[in-house]
């Protein structure tokens, strides 16, 4: 096939020009601006555009598809020049599913844990040498690419974001995917400038079970009662299997779960993440992994990059890094982190970020967030909130929404950064929760802190 790119750059669309090019397609592409990884590893395999900018000419009638990237407008000019000739048009999830129609599509949707939970099923697949297709949205130990297309493999493992497919493609992503197998993890609402209900937000999910084929199977967290409510009241005909958090307690700082065969450690930690593993143990029983040989495997995984990944240790401190940034992720990390290092200060940190965290009407979901910390600060940028053209945020609002009086809020990241690397760390275990860096935050010198 011949493919181009419009926003080849992006996190997942580079990777699924990556994907394409190991495949043997020929792929273009084109952006306004690519930033690392993204422009080193498209620069490494020849598909790093030559010039910056939209060029129509690149469009031509031999092209077998164009792939839409959310990063492009709707009047994107070479989008135009596409629509024009009558070329196929897809977004991302799109393409995708054309890759995968003739193969066992198995969906990992959820507000939270969908990466982690898919991450935990590759890397137990990857360990029994059973290959399968798959994206994720997290880069992996063991796997070159983010996304792995073939011809001949029977599975496709697919993280189900529930964010909008393309500028002219205002439906979520998950919906286009029509899974055989499917897990739902957890619903809290987010993306509220798509959403701009909560019961808007629960019907993205209601739709998405009653997508499942005819016969298929759910795998859903009865922990979560909207998950619960959402999934035992949708009429689609499909299997039902609820699972629940495993028994578990922490033995000499590490985690350990009740195995039929005893208690078994693990590398990762905290409630949410072993609730996701046990829905992992599902989907990985459905695809023809047995329990012993997932437990097996489950024991070496050592978490998704940026989801409670570790960057610093020493022998009184330790550090951690996490994508945390909805309110449900940020109360479960911060808990997790409590729960794990009781013996030391948890010091949290929350950079607000996404469009949702930056509005003052969702601000209250952040209610109680971060109580499991000793030391609570919370980061956000004017500038941010200017770029989306949003209202300012005054220090006493964040600290009312968060319920904590003595809450430290910056906004100003040098003054983050004096704060951070003029604190005691002694005995502690710091949190960076955050989509972003910060205002550019240097993580790898949070080792010298420790020391």
């Amino acid at each position: 096939m011949k493919v181009h790119f419009i926003a080849i750059g992006g996190s997942a669309m580079h990777n699924l020009a990556l994907a394409l090019y190991k495949k043997g397609d020929v792929v273009t592409g084109s952006d306004d601006v690519i930033f690392d990884p993204s422009k080193s590893r498209l620069e490494a395999k020849g598909l790093l555009p030559e010039e910056f900018g939209w060029f129509p000419k690149k469009i031509t009638k031999d092209l077998d598809a164009i792939i839409l990237g959310m990063h492009a407008k709707a009047d994107n000019p070479e989008l135009l020049k596409a629509q024009e000739l009558g070329l196929p048009i897809y977004s991302y999830p799109e393409f995708l599913y054309e890759q995968s129609k003739h193969k066992t599509r198995v969906v990992i949707g959820g507000s939270h844990g969908k990466t982690t939970i898919t991450s935990m099923i590759l890397h137990v697949l990857h360990y029994h040498d059973m290959d399968v297709d798959y994206m994720v949205g997290a880069q992996l130990e063991g796997f070159d690419t983010m996304v792995k297309i073939t011809s001949n493999n029977e599975f496709m493992i697919l993280e189900g974001d529930e964010y909008l497919s393309s500028p002219i493609d205002r439906r979520p992503k998950f919906h286009l995917y029509k899974p055989n197998i499917a897990l739902l993890s957890g619903i809290a609402w987010d993306h509220i400038n798509v959403f701009p209900t909560f019961e808007n937000y629960v019907d993205q999910f209601d739709i998405f079970v009653s997508s499942i084929t005819a016969g298929g199977v759910i795998v859903y967290n009865e922990e979560d009662e909207v998950v619960k409510q959402v999934v035992e009241n949708n009429a689609n005909i499909i299997k039902k299997y609820a699972y629940k958090t495993p028994n578990y307690k922490v033995i000499n700082g590490s985690a350990a779960i009740e195995t039929p065969d005893g208690w078994m450690p693990l590398e990762i930690f905290g409630k949410h993440n072993l609730q996701n593993m046990a829905g992992a143990k599902w989907i990985c029983q459905h695809i023809g992994i047995g329990e012993d040989a997932f437990y097996e495997a489950i024991a070496s995984f050592k978490g998704a990059s940026k989801r409670l990944e570790k960057i610093a240790a020493s022998k009184t401190a330790v550090a951690f890094k996490d994508f945390a940034h909805s309110p449900s992720k940020v109360k479960a990390t911060t808990a997790a982190v409590a729960e794990m290092y009781q013996d030391k200060n948890v010091l949290a940190c929350l950079e607000l970020h996404t469009y949702s965290s930056l509005n003052k009407k969702f601000l209250s979901h952040y209610k109680n967030a971060l109580d499991k910390a000793d030391k609570a600060v919370v980061f956000y940028s004017p500038h941010a909130l200017a770029i989306k053209k949003m209202e300012p945020i005054s220090e006493e609002t964040i600290k009312e929404a968060f319920g904590r009086e003595d809450l430290l809020v910056f906004t100003d990241p040098k003054a983050f950064k004096d704060f951070l690397f003029n604190e005691n760390l002694k005995n502690t275990a710091l949190l960076l929760m955050s989509s972003g860096n910060y205002g550019g935050l240097d993580f790898d010198a949070i080792k010298t802190l420790l020391l």
